[in-house]
């Protein structure tokens, strides 16, 4: 019985992941449990549904194979070497399991491993320091970006392949701002992302894109993933 008054449906409850039916499914690999836990955490705090653990990479694929996670947070220093069994792991996973996402962890600025993992295409790939975990709201956003099909390089590894200096360098040509636009381009993020960033206009954002692709004579291309890996292409050429 139903008193007077009260509606018969009861709208769900709000803010609530199982009900909101858009939480991104995650695998976490990691050989600290310390940490694994900690990460798992803030992955569910952030509205990830985490639906395996592994400290392995072997149990890793394991998981992967069984659960068809949207992306896969992979360490990449792992038993039994602890050199680069994460990066040979995750790209077992693109390969074997495309529509799975796969965002490397790092303790140190690696780009070669970034790039290795990058060298096919940009859609589903992430690369961060682990310093990065400790900013939930950043972390997230690479984490969902990287589940949705898009890219997330770690700002730290970006600079570090902007600011070599090379010779009769075409990054002398960009202007201070084109250098920022460069910069959040290759990490991953969208015109509009960009935009917000820069607080600036989406039409400011477009002309300086523009202006980089011809001065750096790449392709032009709306693309967000083509066009990440064009930049890359160029950087670490």
């Amino acid at each position: 019985m139903i008193a007077d008054g009260l509606p018969r449906d009861f709208p769900p409850l709000r803010g609530t992941v199982s009900q909101l039916g858009d939480a991104r499914r995650v695998v976490l690999a990691d050989d600290s449990v310390l940490l694994r836990e900690g990460v798992a955490r803030l992955l569910e705090e952030a509205g990830f549904e985490v639906v395996a653990q592994s400290g392995t990479a072997e149990d890793l694929l394991r998981h992967v194979a069984m659960h068809k996670p949207d992306v896969a947070v992979i360490d990449i220093r792992m038993p039994p070497t602890h050199t680069d069994e994460g990066l040979r792991a995750a790209r077992e996973i693109r390969e074997r399991h495309p529509g799975v996402g796969v965002l490397l962890l790092s303790q140190y600025v690696e780009p070669g491993y970034a790039m290795a993992l990058l060298e096919t295409s940009a859609e589903g790939v992430g690369y961060l320091l682990k310093d990065r975990v400790s900013d939930l709201e950043q972390f997230g956003t690479a984490v969902r970006r990287v589940a949705d099909g898009g890219s997330a390089l770690d700002p730290a590894v970006v600079s570090e392949l902007v600011g070599r200096k090379r010779r009769d360098d075409p990054l002398e040509q960009l202007t201070a701002r084109e250098r920022e636009v460069l910069e959040l381009m290759a990490e991953g993020r969208s015109n509009q992302a960009i935009a917000e960033r820069l607080f600036v206009t989406l039409r400011a954002v477009e002309k300086h894109v523009t202006s980089i692709f011809t001065k750096l004579g790449l392709p032009a291309s709306t693309d967000d993933h083509r066009r990440v890996l064009a930049v890359l292409a160029f950087l670490r050429a």
